[in-house]
């Protein structure tokens, strides 16, 4: 037998070939079944995440698209093996101790650079655009991966290379983003060697920009001829973000272009944020 849940799934609620009631199991669309109230439970920890603190179980209910009586239910459960927890004077509900330590492992065990290079590459592949990822290191952003596209470039980048703080789109990325303790040293150089180029003001107006729109552009900063777009990525609990760039040949860059691949770096560093933990 079969029954339809409040989310639309099919679950089968029939007795197994010993005469035994299973736990009803959902059906995924591409015919495997998972068991249907571990996918409820996961509806009702979202739920308590997206209030980014702890919530009534009414608001619970309302972001998880369920019944109050239901939700409780479930909270109960949850909290018998420390998923939540009920605040005994508010009555608010939040993680509890155990999915504390499940989050905590989790992010011991990611591997941010791996995660970024993965959503790096997807990007390369729908763009066709070459695709660096780089991270901060004592004396700027480094090169840490780099992936060519389908459009030959007039430059050869290698991993490791240090790129400069204020003529990369990468490097404005991390001068916008870090705390300006790390970046000062760094900053400091490359003023005195720029001369009347680059002033404090506009370092201060370009950091306030990037911030603002969330990528930086460069026309030529490095290597005449080419465009750079960079964006940062973010993970849980760690002020240093790392960065990822689409790098393109300044002749097909376009408004129209130069807008489809801004948004599309977008898409790919909120989506590398999201995964290693980080709440926009």
């Amino acid at each position: 037998m079969h029954r339809q849940e409040e989310d639309g799934s099919v679950a089968s609620t029939g007795p197994t070939e010993n005469g035994e009631n299973p736990e009803p199991t959902a059906s995924d669309g591409l015919g495997r079944q998972g068991i249907q109230s571990v996918e409820t439970a996961m509806r009702v920890l979202l739920a308590l995440e997206s209030g980014g603190g702890a919530l009534s179980l009414s608001a619970i209910a309302q972001a998880s698209g369920m019944q109050p009586s239901k939700v409780h239910r479930y909270l109960v459960s949850l909290g018998r093996i420390g998923l939540t927890s009920q605040d005994p004077a508010s009555g608010l509900y939040d993680f509890g101790a155990a999915m504390r330590r499940l989050g905590a492992e989790a992010l011991r065990r990611t591997n941010e650079v791996a995660v970024a290079s993965g959503h790096a590459m997807r990007l390369r592949d729908r763009t066709g655009h070459s695709v660096n990822l780089a991270v901060w290191g004592d004396r700027g952003p480094i090169v840490v991966s780099w992936a060519y596209g389908t459009r030959p470039l007039p430059l050869t980048v290698r991993v490791g290379a240090t790129l400069p703080l204020l003529a990369s789109s990468v490097g404005q990325v991390f001068l916008a983003y870090l705390p300006e303790s790390l970046t000062d040293e760094v900053l400091g150089d490359e003023l005195r060697a720029k001369g009347a180029d680059w002033t404090r003001e506009r370092v201060a107006a370009t950091r306030a920009e990037i911030r603002e729109r969330g990528h930086a552009v460069t026309h030529g900063g490095v290597i005449p001829g080419i465009i750079s777009i960079a964006a940062p990525v973010f993970a849980a609990n760690d002020p240093l973000p790392l960065a990822i760039s689409v790098v393109l040949p300044e002749s097909i860059g376009t408004p129209e272009h130069l807008a489809e691949v801004t948004g599309e770096l977008h898409s790919t560093v909120k989506a590398a944020s999201h995964e290693l933990g980080h709440l926009s």
